[in-house]
């Protein structure tokens, strides 16, 4: 069985040739609204889908559901297609549950994952504090902009941030081995109340836990 590893944390964002346009001053809106949504998005619910593309351009893996956030440092990739899957970060740890298995891995949040993107949506941080912000451009009518990590130990390239009449609608990632990553994100509620349950995991009896020190 096919599995999606581990939310593409480690992840580039290229400009590509066809379809692009470099933004003028008057149009490099998605830094801005980057910052729009860092500054006012407290909580956030959304549908997802996620594709993951081999480096070779051959086999790739798709998968989607339910995202949840509540910043700081709280949120949950509820993974529900084609295998039940859950990433919960609580403020504290970032646990990954896999049922089938009946097995959960645990790791610290810490400054190891400041510069990640699945920080970059949650953290506290102020955004040129873990990134460099670069292009901005339109691409069949998304807005997106660039970030490179400013952390050398990173080993992902970048990521960019797409931005649809101002609200959040995809980000596209590209790790260290050349696997390139897109998240499509739908019907999002944004600054609704959201269940503080979700933000909690508690492994079910007869869960096999590992523990990643290294975090």
């Amino acid at each position: 069985m096919n599995r999606v590893p581990w939310i593409p944390v480690l992840l580039t964002a290229w400009l590509a040739a066809s379809g692009v346009t470099p933004a003028g001053a008057e149009e490099a809106v998605a830094p801005a609204q980057l910052r729009a949504f860092l500054a006012e998005t407290v909580t956030l619910e959304a549908d997802f889908s996620q594709e993951l593309q081999e480096a070779d351009g051959g086999r790739s893996q798709r998968s989607a559901g339910r995202f949840y956030l509540h910043r700081p440092m709280r949120f949950r990739w509820d993974y529900r297609e084609p295998v039940s899957r859950l990433v919960v970060a609580d403020g504290e740890h970032l646990w990954l549950y896999e049922p089938d298995l009946e097995q959960a891995t645990v790791r610290r949040l810490d400054d190891g994952l400041s510069s990640t993107p699945a920080m970059l949506l949650s953290g506290s941080g102020r955004l040129e504090d873990s990134f460099r912000v670069g292009a901005a451009y339109r691409e069949d009518g998304i807005d997106w902009v660039e970030l490179a990590p400013l952390a050398s130990s990173a080993d992902f390239d970048a990521v960019r941030v797409g931005f649809e009449g101002g609200r959040l609608v995809a980000m596209e990632l590209r790790d260290a081995l050349g696997q390139a990553t897109l998240i499509r994100f739908g019907g999002l509620r944004l600054n609704a109340a959201v269940d503080p349950a979700l933000f909690q995991f508690v492994p079910p009896p007869g869960t096999d836990v590992l523990r990643d020190d290294e975090f």
